[in-house]
């Protein structure tokens, strides 16, 4: 199978920047399955059920999310609506699987392509970011629980040890490992020797001229004076990042895998 995973979505540039490249990606590179990280694709905070069906409508089959999944809460109500229905689109959405028991939202979703069943976890780290439940131990027990061989991993999390931890723990056992969260992509690209493709970090879909997506005088400010400040996106400089593998369908292991940077000013894949 052929897929394709989206680096962090940030806001109204980073969507148009899907909009406008992932036609393309998925017609020279036979794209099969599509996957994207998306807690930032509503102004950089979050995600509305308006946003995510307009993500599913360019060809996106499940969002990952991570640590800014309440901060639109019409979500909750989105999530809510879909216990006990399994078509409904809210079970595409996915908030870090490791979360509280109870907390609205899914945090697996399984599904096919043709007779290929897939499965898509999201799990958040704990490393300076809210304490969760183990996430090393709730990717057993989900692994354990579907019949896939074919398994993608986001994890969201803070610090590079972590995510490089999990890509190690998991190695073997899920066809990939991706990071997200920082924003900015990493160059460990690469298939671990058990046959599970890793990033440490997709790096963002959204404006580079800026500090991880914010209008940077505006964090600079914060930095200089300590001073609270309201964050408002930037929207220059747009990048299309993501990572290209494929694998067996048989084994779920990873035979190749593809950092992909598109810059905006440039077009082309670099």
């Amino acid at each position: 199978m052929r897929i394709l995973f989206i680096g962090d979505i940030f806001g109204r540039p980073g969507r148009t920047m899907v909009r406008d490249r992932l036609p393309e990606l998925v017609r020279s590179r036979q794209v099969e399955l599509v996957i994207a990280n998306g807690e930032n694709a509503a102004g950089g905070f979050g995600i509305t059920p308006q946003i995510s069906e307009e993500l599913f409508d360019l060809g996106i089959a499940v969002i990952t999310t991570g640590n800014h999944i309440w901060d639109k809460r019409e979500i909750i109500d989105y999530f809510n609506a879909a216990d006990g229905d399994v078509r409904h689109p809210a079970r595409r959405i996915l908030r870090p699987a490791n979360y509280p028991a109870g907390t609205p939202g899914f945090g697996m979703y399984e599904g096919k392509v043709g007779d290929t069943p897939y499965a898509v976890i999201s799990l958040q780290g704990r490393v300076f970011l809210p304490s969760n439940d183990d996430p090393f131990r709730v990717a057993d027990e989900l692994i354990g629980r579907t019949q896939a061989k074919i398994i993608l991993v986001d994890i969201h999390a803070e610090a590079t040890s972590e995510k490089c931890a999990l890509g190690w723990y998991l190695d073997g056992r899920v066809t990939a490992v991706l990071g997200t969260h920082t924003h900015i992509p990493t160059a460990d690209t690469r298939v671990l020797p058990k046959g599970t493709a890793y990033q440490t970090d997709v790096g963002m879909t959204g404006p580079y001229d800026s500090v991880i997506g914010v209008q940077k005088e505006l964090v600079i400010q914060r930095f200089l004076t300590s001073m609270p400040a309201r964050w408002e996106a930037a929207s220059n400089d747009v990048h299309f990042c993501g990572v290209y593998f494929e694998c067996d369908d048989a084994t779920g292991r990873a035979t190749m895998v593809e950092r992909i940077i598109i810059p905006e000013r440039i077009g082309q894949p670099r």
